[in-house]
């Protein structure tokens, strides 16, 4: 446990955003889980439209640092590359 007021502080604000990663985190497998269902359903037309919802969402995740851009890339190409062959 932390002892020091410094470290109590930096305790208390890893917390706040462990909470804050988690949500958007979230977020961000919502919005890709909603393309991969849109893609095995066969619906060009909605994977089209969560694909474009979805991509603002992985690269604010990769923008704050929640995963790499490398990661947010690979996630975006490889969703594209399911929906050109639908």
């Amino acid at each position: 446990m932390a002892n020091s007021p410094q470290a109590i502080k930096r305790a208390r604000q890893a917390e706040k955003s462990r909470q804050l990663n988690t949500g958007q985190r979230s977020n961000m497998r919502t919005a890709i889980k909603k393309v991969i269902a849109a893609i095995k359903a066969g619906d060009r037309d909605s994977a089209v439209k969560a694909y474009a919802d979805a991509v603002p969402v992985i690269d604010s995740a990769a923008g704050k640092g929640l995963i790499h851009a490398n990661k947010a890339a690979r996630h975006k190409s490889r969703l594209n590359q399911h929906i050109r062959a639908l």
